[in-house]
């Protein structure tokens, strides 16, 4: 299924991202870490052993159940429309579609813009999603959401626009519990790593993820990760060439660490074209379309 191509418009994302930036602001510099090695998350990395070698989209290595998606005898399943916004409940079903008959294996292909863990999570949970979906969605600037009594289904409003226009994308949704609110998380930062390291290697997750199309890289002028009060340009933005020569990357052994409000590091060994390998640093904050890559040191 064909993804559909994001715009370049920068939006405010506060109404469904208050949990995350919530998540993040904890007193102190680093107060909780997360490495996908240990953490024991099922297809937090897709499979590539230890390094990127296929153009192919992503699989990941899980213990994805074969969920009881599959078992609904609809393929459509109902959706509910959205006041201000028709066509909007066509592009969840389409999704709601995907989430009935594919694969957990198919449905990661599909959505291979998202952290594999999140998508094996939705799929194990797709009645919830799909009672959800069911409800009458609500619209904001932002954000297309369909919410029941245990869970909030929330697509990005530009690309479920996208996917009026274009009945050949599928638009793949953030999913939360009662009591939090959709929208990336860690998993999605250390994704978003794995995107932009598997491209620098030549061997996109997706052939069509490319930085003119799906852009990674931060470019807003409001970066200060270090709290210092006088925001700046990214500086990946500014030096695009930062890191140049990569060969591979360790997929197993990518970790996270949050700092303050709305940024996240990500740590990685990356093999350079000399044969020398060394733990990279990316720093991310959320941009236009999820996270984003302000930085990458040393």
């Amino acid at each position: 299924m064909e993804r559909p191509r994001p715009t370049t418009r920068r939006r405010d994302r506060k109404d469904h991202r208050l949990a995350l930036i919530g998540s993040l602001a904890l007193t102190g510099a680093i107060l909780l870490t997360g490495c996908d090695s240990v953490s024991g998350i099922p297809g937090d990395e897709p499979n590539r052993a230890t390094e990127s070698t296929s153009a192919s989209p992503s699989t990941a290595n899980s213990t994805a159940s074969t969920s009881a998606t599959h078992s609904i005898s609809a393929s459509t399943p109902p959706v509910g429309s959205v006041p201000g916004l028709p066509g909007a409940d066509k592009v969840a079903a389409r999704f709601g579609a995907d989430l009935v008959t594919a694969t957990p294996t198919a449905l990661q292909a599909t959505c291979w813009m998202m952290a594999p863990a999140n998508i094996i999570d939705i799929d194990t949970n797709s009645h919830e999603v799909l009672d959800a979906l069911a409800q009458p969605g609500t619209l904001t600037p932002n954000a297309v959401t369909w919410k029941s009594a245990n869970t909030t289904v929330t697509f990005d409003r530009t690309w479920v626009e996208s996917g009026i226009e274009n009945s050949a994308h599928v638009v793949c949704p953030w999913v939360a519990r009662a009591g939090t609110e959709p929208g990336p998380d860690d998993a999605d930062a250390r994704h978003t790593v794995r995107r932009y390291l598997a491209r620098s290697t030549g061997s996109p997750l997706d052939p069509s993820d490319k930085e003119d199309t799906y852009p990674l890289v931060c470019s807003a002028s409001t970066w200060d990760p270090a709290d210092s009060g006088t925001p700046g340009a990214a500086p990946l933005a500014s030096n695009p060439g930062k890191l140049t020569g990569v060969t591979k990357f360790d997929n197993q052994e990518i970790h996270s660490e949050q700092l303050r409000t709305g940024y996240i590091t990500v740590q990685v060994p990356v093999t350079s074209s000399s044969g020398g390998t060394q733990t990279r640093t990316f720093t991310l904050t959320e941009g236009t379309e999820g996270y984003c890559i302000g930085d990458v040191s040393p």
